[in-house]
């Protein structure tokens, strides 16, 4: 789904003005078609979680498909698991041992994952500042997975992401998803949580397992519920 000016302004809850100026100074990544812009709604969650710009709460929220439920975030963390003590000297071979680790069925090819992460990379940072990167396909349906998935890896050195705010990279957020509805979805609910104070100082401390899930159960309650589908007669 392409979003409008006015699309982007209710999901970043600021004028239609300011979404003109980011375009021309802050690179708001849009294009434009018959003389108006269009976003990517997966794009514009990545610039925003990159510039520290806070996404509207209630755009957070999704029509579910009752066929289709997606997610929270701690089920999705506890899916992909959480990595201490990751190795790598460099981008590359941080995201390959990152790889190596997240819970991915048998028959998924990881070496492919990993050029596209490398790819994704290539095109522009996931590192989003204070040492936090969130690696993920630009194309999420990429991987046959059951269902998608949240890894985070710390690594056992730094690593040079490029990241705005110069600071090198010890905690990696991985999103695997087989859908884009469900990548959308992953990356808005990352994108709040780190938001939270306490979730992103567990996050920068390499806290444990218990404490960050327990974080990360809290603010998942703190969103609001999904909207439900009303019925049709007949």
């Amino acid at each position: 789904m392409k979003l409008t000016v006015r699309d982007v302004s209710e999901l970043l809850d600021v004028s239609e003005k300011t979404v003109y100026r980011w375009i021309n100074d802050r690179k708001l990544p849009g294009y434009r078609m018959s003389g108006q812009y269009r976003f990517s709604r997966a794009a514009i969650l990545e610039w925003a979680t990159a510039n520290r710009i806070n996404v509207s709460l209630g755009a957070l929220q999704e029509a579910e498909n009752p066929d289709q439920p997606l997610p929270t975030l701690p089920e999705a963390l506890l899916a992909g698991g959480i990595f201490y003590r990751i190795g790598g000297s460099d981008k590359e071979s941080a995201l390959r041992n990152a790889v190596e680790v997240v819970r991915l069925p048998d028959e998924v090819d990881r070496e492919f994952l990993i050029q596209v992460l490398l790819a994704r990379e290539q095109l522009a940072s996931t590192a989003i500042g204070d040492g936090i990167a969130i690696p993920h396909a630009r194309n999420p349906i990429v991987l046959h997975v059951d269902k998608p998935l949240v890894s985070l890896c710390f690594l056992e050195q730094p690593i040079d992401f490029g990241a705005l705010d110069a600071r090198p990279v010890q905690a990696l957020f991985t999103l695997i998803s087989p859908t884009i509805r469900a990548h959308l979805h992953l990356l808005s609910r990352l994108q709040f949580a780190l938001r939270d104070p306490e979730f992103k100082a567990l996050v920068v401390a390499q806290g444990g397992r218990d404490d960050l899930m327990k974080a990360a159960r809290r603010v998942s309650d703190d969103l609001p519920k999904p909207r439900q589908v009303p019925a049709t007669n007949g």
